[in-house]
C-alpha cells in the first residue's frame, strides 16, 4: 500500500515528519519497508505562461515563444505542437537541474538563443506522455515553483498490510492509527471546489430505481448491498492539479476526472467504485446475478473473458458489463463523450471475488480490497463522498439521492471487555478511562457495564471478535515499548496448570542439557501379557497399547543403526498403559525413558589421534544410572532410592515399589554399533521444594578423601547416608571418586570418598574438621563394619 504522508497530514491537519510517521507505523503494526521522498528534482521548475507563438525562421518544426516566469519575457525554443499562447506550461530556466541530473544552459538552436526549456510530463518524471508540453491547469502566480503550485511535497510510505487489516488499504484507517496512538482530529481532507455534499441514499431491500435506472440484486450471496447514485451533465476531461498530484503520489497515472475521482475514493477510504456511462445501459437497468453459462465480457483491458456461472456479475438489461469486483467492461467505459454516469459502490462475497480472480487469471486494485473484505456498513457514506468529489472536479449534479439496496441489513458487533482481563494479560495496571479513550480513538464504541465494558466493533475491523482481540488494540495503540521489560509471572488463562506439566518441562530441560534429542513414538506396539488390545487397530504389528516407552526407542535406535549412524541419544516423555480387565479402562501411567548409544561427546582434533577407545568413550550402564537419579530429583517418586539390580539399577519408592530401571539394552546391533544403554522412570507429578538464591560462599572449603573398606552387602547409598548423619551441619558435599578390589583386600572392596566441609560464617580449624572425620568413621564402624584403609 503506496501512502502519501502530504494526504496524512491534510486528515490530521499537522505535520509529520517521514522517518518518526515510518516508525510508528511499524510500531503499530504496519510495517513501512520504504520511505520515498518524490519530486526532489523539480526544485528549479516554475509555472511560467506562454506570451506569444511564432514560427521559428530557419526551422519548420519548431517554435519560437515568449515565455512569462514572473519577469520579463524570455525567448524560448520548442518543439511540441501543443504550446498555445496564453495558457501555462511547466518551465525550466537555465541553470535549472532536471530529474535524471541533467542541467540546462543557454543555447543556440538554428542561430536563436533558447533561455530554458518548456517541459513534457515525462520529462518531469510526472507521467510518460512525451509527445507535447504539459499543460498546467493552476492559478498559482507566474514563478511559483512547480512542485508548490500543484502540492508535490510529497513523501510516499510504502506499508506492508496484513491480510487482516483491510481498512489500512486506504488513507482514512492509516490516518485513523496514527490519531489514536500520537493524537489529533482524524478529518477528511477538504475537497477544492467542493459546493454542498450530496443527499443521504434511500434504503430499498432487493430493487429500486434512481433517476431512471433500475437496480436489483438477485444474487444476495455474492453482493450483500450495492448502493447506485446517478450523476448527470459531467464532463470529462483531465483532472485538476491537486487531484492528479494525490495519485501520482501513490504511484498511479491520471485518467480522466471522473475514473481520477474514483481511484481517489479508492485509496482515501480502501472502497473501490466503478463508474458506468449511463447511456450504454442497455435498458437502463443494472443487475447484479450469477454469470450465465456460455456468457462473456471483453473487460477494460481488451481481453474477452469466458464466464462461469459460479462468478457474480453486473449486467445491464441484455448481459453483463463487468466482472464484480474485478474489473469493468469495454461496453459500458466512461468515455470523453460521456455526460450521464452511474456510479456503483458495493460490498462483494470475498471468497467469490478470490476464486473469480484466480479463474480469470487477473489481479486489479479493487479485487486486491475485495478479497480481504470491505466495510459493508459504511457503503452508503463512501457513496456520498464519491458524489462529492466526481461533482467537484467533472461537474453535474445528482437529481435523486442515491438508491442503497441492502437485503439484509448487517449489525455491528458487541464483544465485552473486562478491565480486570486487560490488566492480567499485558502484566500492567490500565484504567478504564484510559480503555475506553484508546478504544474510542480507533472507532470503537465503548458502554461501561459494571465489572466490564460494552464494546461496538466498526465494520472496518473484522478482525476483531474477541476479547484479546481488544486487549491487542489496547497494548497496539499503549504502545508495546511502554510495557517494563522485566519478566512478570503470567497465565494466559485462570485454569490451573496440569502439575504434570513442570514436571515435563524440568525434565526436559535437564535431559536436553545432557544432549539428548526428543522423540514422539507411536503409542501402539505388538502387544504382550498384559497388555490392552485396540478394537480397531492400524495394522497387526500395531494391535496394542505400549506397556513401555523404551521399546519403541530401541526400534528408533535400530533405524538409525540401518543409516549408520551410530550415536544415538533419544528421550521420550509419554504415557504407557497397564490392561485391567474387560470393558474397564486400562491403568494409565506417564513415564519419562531415554536410550543411548555411541560416543558421549563428539571427537574432534582435541581428542588423542586415532579411533576412539569404546570402552573409554562410549556411553556405558553408569551414565544412565546417573541420569536416572537426577530425573528422579527432580520428578521421581519422592523419598526413592536406586539400589542394584543385576547388571543395571532399580528405583524403589518409600513403599519398596519398583518405579524406574537403569540397565543395558538388547537390539538388533551391526559389528559396529556401540553398547545400547537405557532407563525408564514413573513421572511423580508432586511439587518440588522452590530453588532459593544462596550467595556465593565467603570462606574456603576444607576437601578430606576417605578410603573405605566396605563388607560384602554394604552399598555406597548406605555408606553415603551414615556419613551424612555423623558429618553434621558442615558437611559440604561427598561423592565417590574410585573403586578397587584386590586379592590382598579378600571379600572387601575399597571405594573412596571426597568429603568436603565449609561454614558460612568463618573459617574453618583443622580440629573442628578431624572432629567430623572421627564421628563419621566411628559411626560406620559401629553401624555397617566400614573400616578406614590404611
Amino acid at each position: 500500500m503506496n501512502v502519501s504522508l502530504a494526504w496524512l497530514e491534510a486528515m490530521l491537519g499537522r505535520a509529520l515528519d517521514p522517518q518518526e510517521t515510518a516508525e510508528r507505523l511499524t510500531l503499530l503494526g504496519a510495517a513501512v519497508d520504504a520511505v520515498e521522498p518524490l519530486y526532489g528534482g523539480l526544485d528549479d521548475v516554475v509555472v511560467a505562461e506562454v506570451a506569444e507563438v511564432g514560427k521559428h525562421p530557419n526551422a519548420d518544426r519548431l517554435s519560437l515563444c515568449k515565455v512569462n516566469a514572473g519577469g520579463e519575457l524570455l525567448e524560448v525554443i520548442c518543439g511540441a505542437p501543443n504550446v498555445t499562447a496564453g495558457k501555462r506550461y511547466p518551465f525550466a530556466p537555465v541553470g535549472a537541474t532536471l530529474p535524471g541530473g541533467l542541467t540546462l544552459e543557454r543555447r543556440k538552436i538554428r542561430g536563436i538563443a533558447s533561455n530554458g526549456m518548456l517541459c513534457s510530463a515525462k520529462e518531469l518524471g510526472l507521467g510518460t506522455d512525451h509527445s507535447g508540453i504539459l499543460e498546467l491547469n493552476t492559478d498559482a502566480a507566474l514563478g511559483t515553483p512547480l512542485v508548490e503550485a500543484l502540492g508535490l511535497h510529497d513523501t510516499r510510505l510504502v506499508v506492508d498490510v496484513t491480510p487482516n487489516r483491510p481498512d489500512l488499504l486506504g488513507h482514512r484507517g492509516v490516518a485513523r492509527d496514527l490519531a489514536a496512538a500520537i493524537g489529533g482530529t482524524l478529518r477528511l481532507a477538504p475537497i477544492p471546489g467542493l459546493a454542498a455534499k450530496s443527499k443521504a441514499a434511500r434504503r430499498v431491500e432487493r430493487t429500486g430505481t434512481v433517476d431512471g435506472a433500475t437496480v436489483t440484486i438477485e444474487d444476495t450471496e455474492g453482493c450483500p448491498r450495492y448502493v447506485a447514485a446517478v450523476i448527470r451533465g459531467v464532463t470529462v476531461g483531465p483532472s485538476p492539479a491537486w487531484l492528479q498530484a494525490r495519485l501520482r503520489s501513490v504511484g498511479l497515472r491520471p485518467i480522466n476526472n471522473v475514473v481520477d475521482a474514483t481511484n481517489y475514493i479508492l485509496y482515501e477510504y480502501g472502497q473501490p467504485l466503478h463508474a458506468f456511462d449511463l447511456a450504454h445501459l442497455r435498458g437502463k437497468a443494472v443487475i447484479v446475478r450469477r454469470a450465465k453459462k456460455g456468457e462473456t465480457l471483453t473487460t477494460l483491458d481488451g481481453v474477452a473473458r469466458a464466464l462461469d456461472p459460479e462468478m457474480t456479475m453486473i449486467c445491464d438489461g441484455e448481459g453483463p458489463i463487468a466482472v464484480a469486483g474485478v474489473m469493468g467492461g469495454e461496453n459500458s467505459e466512461v468515455g470523453p463523450e460521456t455526460t450521464d454516469l452511474l456510479l456503483e459502490c458495493a460490498a462483494f462475497d470475498p471468497k467469490r471475488i478470490r476464486k473469480t480472480r484466480t479463474q480469470l487469471k487477473m489481479s486489479t486494485d479493487a479485487s486486491y480490497r475485495f478479497e480481504r473484505g470491505v466495510d459493508v456498513q459504511d457503503l452508503a457514506a463512501v457513496a456520498r463522498r464519491a458524489v462529492d468529489v466526481i461533482i467537484a472536479v467533472a461537474g453535474g449534479a445528482e437529481r435523486e439521492a442515491a438508491l442503497d439496496v441492502f437485503p439484509v441489513p448487517v449489525q455491528p458487533r458487541t464483544v465485552f471487555l473486562r478491565p480486570a482481563r486487560v490488566e492480567h494479560l499485558l502484566g500492567v495496571p490500565v484504567t478504564v478511562k484510559e480503555i475506553e479513550g484508546i478504544l474510542t480513538r480507533l472507532g470503537f464504541t465503548v458502554a461501561p457495564r459494571d465489572e466490564r465494558v460494552a464494546v461496538q466493533v466498526p465494520g472496518w475491523r473484522p478482525d476483531v471478535t474477541r476479547e484479546v482481540d481488544l486487549i491487542e488494540e489496547i497494548a497496539r495503540i499503549r504502545g508495546f515499548d511502554s510495557f517494563p521489560v522485566e519478566v512478570r509471572p503470567y497465565r494466559p488463562t485462570t485454569v490451573p496448570e496440569d502439575p504434570r506439566e513442570p514436571a515435563k518441562a524440568r525434565l526436559r530441560t535437564l535431559l536436553t542439557g545432557f544432549g539428548l534429542h526428543e522423540a514422539r513414538s507411536i503409542p501402539f506396539d505388538a502387544g504382550g501379557e498384559g497388555a490392552q488390545a485396540i478394537k480397531n487397530p492400524l495394522s497387526q504389528e500395531e494391535g496394542y497399547l505400549r506397556r513401555d516407552l523404551v521399546s519403541g526407542l530401541v526400534r528408533a535406535v535400530e533405524r538409525n543403526w540401518a543409516a549408520h549412524e551410530r550415536n544415538v541419544r533419544l528421550f521420550e516423555i509419554g504415557n504407557v498403559f497397564e490392561r485391567r480387565g474387560e470393558d474397564v479402562v486400562p491403568d494409565e501411567r506417564l513415564r519419562i525413558a531415554a536410550v543411548l548409544t555411541g560416543l558421549r561427546a563428539p571427537w574432534d582434533w582435541t581428542n588423542p589421534p586415532g579411533p576412539p577407545d569404546p570402552a573409554k568413550w562410549d556411553f556405558d550402564r553408569w551414565d544412565v544410572r546417573a541420569m536416572l537419579e537426577a530425573c528422579a530429583r527432580l520428578a521421581g517418586p519422592v523419598g526413592s532410592t536406586v539400589v542394584p539390580d543385576g547388571d543395571g539399577w532399580i528405583l524403589r519408592d518409600d513403599a519398596g515399589t519398583v518405579r524406574g530401571q537403569a540397565r543395558p539394552l538388547a537390539a538388533e546391533a551391526p559389528p559396529w554399533a556401540g553398547a545400547l544403554v537405557g532407563f525408564e522412570l514413573d513421572i511423580d507429578a508432586a511439587p518440588r521444594p522452590t530453588h532459593r538464591f544462596e550467595p556465593l560462599p565467603a570462606h574456603p572449603a576444607v576437601t578430606r578423601d576417605l578410603a573405605l573398606l566396605l563388607p560384602p552387602g554394604v552399598t555406597a547409598g548406605s555408606v553415603e547416608d551414615e556419613i551424612r548423619a555423623a558429618a553434621g551441619n558442615l558437611l559440604e558435599d561427598l561423592s565417590v571418586f574410585d573403586e578397587y578390589r584386590g586379592k590382598e583386600l579378600g571379600d572387601r572392596r575399597s571405594v573412596a570418598w571426597s568429603l568436603s566441609f565449609r561454614a558460612s560464617d568463618r573459617t574453618l580449624r583443622d580440629e573442628e574438621v578431624d572432629k567430623a572425620i572421627a564421628r563419621v568413621l566411628k559411626r560406620l564402624e559401629e553401624r555397617l563394619d566400614v573400616h578406614q584403609r590404611r
